[in-house]
Protein backbone atom coordinates (compact mmCIF):
# COMPACT_ATOMS: atom_id res chain seq x y z
CA UNK A 1 0.00 0.00 0.00
CA UNK A 2 1.55 3.37 -1.02
CA UNK A 3 2.55 5.71 1.78
CA UNK A 4 0.32 8.71 2.47
CA UNK A 5 1.47 12.29 1.93
CA UNK A 6 2.16 12.71 5.65
CA UNK A 7 4.08 9.44 5.92
CA UNK A 8 6.36 10.50 3.05
CA UNK A 9 7.36 13.62 5.05
CA UNK A 10 8.63 11.66 8.04
CA UNK A 11 12.33 11.42 8.74
CA UNK A 12 14.34 8.38 9.78
CA UNK A 13 12.98 6.85 12.99
CA UNK A 14 10.21 9.47 13.06
CA UNK A 15 6.72 8.13 13.67
CA UNK A 16 3.21 9.52 14.08
CA UNK A 17 1.93 9.38 17.67
CA UNK A 18 -1.35 11.27 17.20
CA UNK A 19 -3.36 12.60 14.27
CA UNK A 20 -6.61 14.57 14.11
CA UNK A 21 -8.69 17.00 12.05
CA UNK A 22 -11.02 19.86 12.73
CA UNK A 23 -14.24 18.77 14.41
CA UNK A 24 -17.11 17.51 12.25
CA UNK A 25 -19.11 20.52 13.50
CA UNK A 26 -16.78 22.74 11.43
CA UNK A 27 -17.58 20.70 8.31
CA UNK A 28 -21.31 20.82 9.04
CA UNK A 29 -21.17 24.59 9.47
CA UNK A 30 -19.39 24.90 6.10
CA UNK A 31 -21.78 22.70 4.11
CA UNK A 32 -25.06 23.71 5.76
CA UNK A 33 -25.84 26.36 3.12
CA UNK A 34 -25.04 23.92 0.29
CA UNK A 35 -27.33 21.29 1.83
CA UNK A 36 -30.17 23.81 2.05
CA UNK A 37 -29.72 24.82 -1.61
CA UNK A 38 -29.51 21.20 -2.77
CA UNK A 39 -32.71 20.32 -0.92
CA UNK A 40 -34.55 23.42 -2.20
CA UNK A 41 -33.51 22.87 -5.83
CA UNK A 42 -34.43 19.18 -5.68
CA UNK A 43 -37.88 19.93 -4.25
CA UNK A 44 -38.53 22.78 -6.72
CA UNK A 45 -37.48 20.59 -9.66
CA UNK A 46 -39.69 17.73 -8.52
CA UNK A 47 -42.70 20.05 -8.17
CA UNK A 48 -42.03 21.60 -11.58
CA UNK A 49 -41.91 18.19 -13.23
CA UNK A 50 -45.08 17.00 -11.51
CA UNK A 51 -47.31 20.05 -11.77
CA UNK A 52 -45.90 22.44 -14.35
CA UNK A 53 -43.87 20.95 -17.14
CA UNK A 54 -42.43 17.43 -17.37
CA UNK A 55 -39.55 18.85 -19.40
CA UNK A 56 -38.52 20.99 -16.44
CA UNK A 57 -36.24 18.22 -15.14
CA UNK A 58 -33.34 20.07 -16.83
CA UNK A 59 -33.49 22.41 -13.83
CA UNK A 60 -31.71 19.69 -11.85
CA UNK A 61 -28.52 20.84 -13.56
CA UNK A 62 -28.49 23.70 -11.06
CA UNK A 63 -27.73 21.08 -8.42
CA UNK A 64 -24.20 20.84 -9.81
CA UNK A 65 -23.24 24.23 -8.35
CA UNK A 66 -23.99 23.56 -4.64
CA UNK A 67 -22.83 19.94 -5.00
CA UNK A 68 -19.46 21.09 -6.36
CA UNK A 69 -19.14 23.56 -3.49
CA UNK A 70 -20.04 20.83 -1.00
CA UNK A 71 -17.42 18.49 -2.49
CA UNK A 72 -14.78 21.24 -2.24
CA UNK A 73 -15.60 21.86 1.45
CA UNK A 74 -15.43 18.13 2.16
CA UNK A 75 -12.04 17.78 0.45
CA UNK A 76 -10.63 20.80 2.28
CA UNK A 77 -11.82 19.43 5.64
CA UNK A 78 -10.45 15.96 4.92
CA UNK A 79 -7.04 17.25 3.86
CA UNK A 80 -6.59 19.65 6.80
CA UNK A 81 -4.66 17.49 9.26
CA UNK A 82 -2.91 18.08 12.58
CA UNK A 83 -0.19 15.56 13.36
CA UNK A 84 2.08 14.94 16.33
CA UNK A 85 5.18 12.84 15.75
CA UNK A 86 7.89 11.88 18.21
CA UNK A 87 9.86 14.91 16.93
CA UNK A 88 7.49 17.67 15.80
CA UNK A 89 3.97 19.04 15.37
CA UNK A 90 2.76 19.28 11.77
CA UNK A 91 -0.17 21.08 10.17
CA UNK A 92 -1.07 20.07 6.60
CA UNK A 93 -3.64 21.91 4.46
CA UNK A 94 -4.61 21.91 0.79
CA UNK A 95 -6.02 19.37 -1.62
CA UNK A 96 -3.75 19.70 -4.66
CA UNK A 97 -1.39 22.46 -3.52
CA UNK A 98 -0.14 21.39 -0.11
CA UNK A 99 0.89 23.81 2.63
CA UNK A 100 2.86 22.29 5.50
CA UNK A 101 3.81 24.03 8.75
CA UNK A 102 5.76 22.18 11.40
CA UNK A 103 7.37 23.01 14.72
CA UNK A 104 10.01 20.98 16.49
CA UNK A 105 8.93 19.72 19.89
CA UNK A 106 12.24 21.03 21.21
CA UNK A 107 11.19 24.60 20.36
CA UNK A 108 7.73 24.42 21.93
CA UNK A 109 7.79 26.74 24.94
CA UNK A 110 4.12 26.76 25.96
CA UNK A 111 0.81 25.18 25.10
CA UNK A 112 -2.64 26.71 25.62
CA UNK A 113 -6.06 25.18 25.13
CA UNK A 114 -9.37 27.04 24.91
CA UNK A 115 -12.77 25.31 24.95
CA UNK A 116 -16.13 27.07 24.88
CA UNK A 117 -19.17 25.57 26.58
CA UNK A 118 -20.32 24.17 23.23
CA UNK A 119 -16.79 22.96 22.55
CA UNK A 120 -16.75 21.02 25.82
CA UNK A 121 -20.14 19.52 24.96
CA UNK A 122 -19.13 18.45 21.45
CA UNK A 123 -15.45 17.82 22.33
CA UNK A 124 -13.65 20.41 20.21
CA UNK A 125 -11.43 23.38 21.00
CA UNK A 126 -8.49 25.60 20.04
CA UNK A 127 -4.87 24.67 20.67
CA UNK A 128 -2.30 27.48 20.69
CA UNK A 129 1.33 26.39 20.45
CA UNK A 130 3.99 28.93 21.38
CA UNK A 131 7.47 28.26 20.04
CA UNK A 132 10.90 29.84 20.12
CA UNK A 133 10.96 30.13 16.31
CA UNK A 134 10.39 33.29 14.31
CA UNK A 135 6.75 32.39 13.65
CA UNK A 136 6.14 32.32 17.38
CA UNK A 137 2.59 30.94 17.50
CA UNK A 138 0.69 28.13 15.79
CA UNK A 139 -3.09 28.20 16.30
CA UNK A 140 -5.09 25.06 15.58
CA UNK A 141 -8.75 26.09 15.61
CA UNK A 142 -11.69 23.88 16.58
CA UNK A 143 -9.82 20.60 16.41
CA UNK A 144 -11.45 17.37 17.53
CA UNK A 145 -10.56 15.98 20.98
CA UNK A 146 -8.23 18.82 22.00
CA UNK A 147 -7.46 17.31 25.42
CA UNK A 148 -6.21 14.11 23.80
CA UNK A 149 -4.13 16.19 21.36
CA UNK A 150 -2.60 18.24 24.18
CA UNK A 151 -1.83 15.15 26.25
CA UNK A 152 -0.24 13.35 23.30
CA UNK A 153 1.93 16.37 22.57
CA UNK A 154 3.10 16.76 26.17
CA UNK A 155 3.88 13.04 26.38
CA UNK A 156 5.86 13.17 23.12
CA UNK A 157 7.83 16.19 24.36
CA UNK A 158 8.52 14.53 27.70
CA UNK A 159 9.73 11.36 25.99
CA UNK A 160 11.95 13.42 23.70
CA UNK A 161 13.50 15.10 26.73
CA UNK A 162 14.10 11.73 28.37
CA UNK A 163 15.59 10.30 25.18
CA UNK A 164 17.98 13.23 24.91
CA UNK A 165 19.34 12.34 28.32
CA UNK A 166 19.74 8.65 27.40
CA UNK A 167 21.07 8.91 23.85
CA UNK A 168 24.78 8.40 23.31
CA UNK A 169 25.62 7.24 26.81
CA UNK A 170 27.58 9.93 28.65
CA UNK A 171 26.84 13.40 27.21
CA UNK A 172 29.51 16.02 26.77
CA UNK A 173 30.03 18.15 29.86
CA UNK A 174 29.22 21.30 27.88
CA UNK A 175 25.81 19.86 26.97
CA UNK A 176 24.79 18.96 30.52
CA UNK A 177 23.76 22.47 31.70
CA UNK A 178 21.59 22.86 28.61
CA UNK A 179 19.98 19.47 29.25
CA UNK A 180 19.28 20.44 32.86
CA UNK A 181 17.71 23.71 31.66
CA UNK A 182 15.48 21.75 29.28
CA UNK A 183 14.43 19.41 32.09
CA UNK A 184 13.73 22.40 34.31
CA UNK A 185 11.50 23.85 31.61
CA UNK A 186 9.55 20.58 31.51
CA UNK A 187 9.26 20.68 35.30
CA UNK A 188 7.90 24.23 35.30
CA UNK A 189 5.24 23.28 32.77
CA UNK A 190 4.18 20.30 34.83
CA UNK A 191 5.46 17.66 32.40
CA UNK A 192 7.99 16.36 34.96
CA UNK A 193 7.33 16.03 38.68
CA UNK A 194 9.78 17.46 41.22
CA UNK A 195 11.07 13.97 42.03
CA UNK A 196 11.58 13.09 38.36
CA UNK A 197 13.39 16.35 37.72
CA UNK A 198 15.63 15.90 40.77
CA UNK A 199 16.49 12.34 39.77
CA UNK A 200 17.33 13.19 36.16
CA UNK A 201 19.31 16.27 37.26
CA UNK A 202 21.32 14.16 39.69
CA UNK A 203 22.05 11.62 36.94
CA UNK A 204 23.37 14.36 34.68
CA UNK A 205 25.44 16.06 37.37
CA UNK A 206 27.02 12.70 38.21
CA UNK A 207 28.33 12.53 34.63
CA UNK A 208 30.21 15.87 34.84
Amino acid sequence: MPASYVERMLGDKERIVHQTRQHWFVLLHSILVELVFITAIAIASALAVSFVNPAASWALVFLLIPMASLAADLLNWTNRQYIITNRRVIQVTGVFNKHVTDSSLEKVTDLKMVQSALGRLLNYGDIEILTASELGVNLFQRISEPIKFKTAMLNAKEKMGSDEVRIGGAPKQGDIPEMIAQLDGLRKRGVLTEDEFARKKADLLAKM
